[in-house]
């Protein structure tokens, strides 16, 4: 769940928007008894909401998926599954190594 993202100024109580590429703070809901309820910064790979590229094309994915990642910007896992979008990719190159697929 996402609880902030940095840099990103906007009205008093209401959550910013963040879409592909962005870093986000997050919470964790699923996974492991130690890594529940944890705080964490992630990059959002996958939105299932369509967004335009700057080339006019549309793209949207089937589910929402995040990556975590340490406050240096590495990946803390070693493996990313499904595909990454590609302005996802460009921004973070640490993360378009683990990619197995970029779109």
């Amino acid at each position: 769940m996402i609880i902030n993202v940095p840099l990103i100024k906007t009205r008093l109580r209401r959550v910013p928007f963040a879409g592909v590429g962005d870093l986000v703070v997050a919470s964790v809901k699923k996974g492991t008894p130690q890594m529940r309820r944890q705080i964490v910064y992630a990059v959002i790979v996958r939105q299932k909401r369509p967004f335009r590229r700057p080339d006019g094309t549309w793209i949207s994915f089937e589910d929402n998926a995040v990556v975590l990642i340490n406050p240096d910007g590495t990946p803390r896992g070693s493996e990313i599954r499904g595909p990454v979008a590609r302005e996802a990719a460009e921004r973070w190159p640490k993360v378009a190594k683990l990619a197995t697929m970029i779109i």
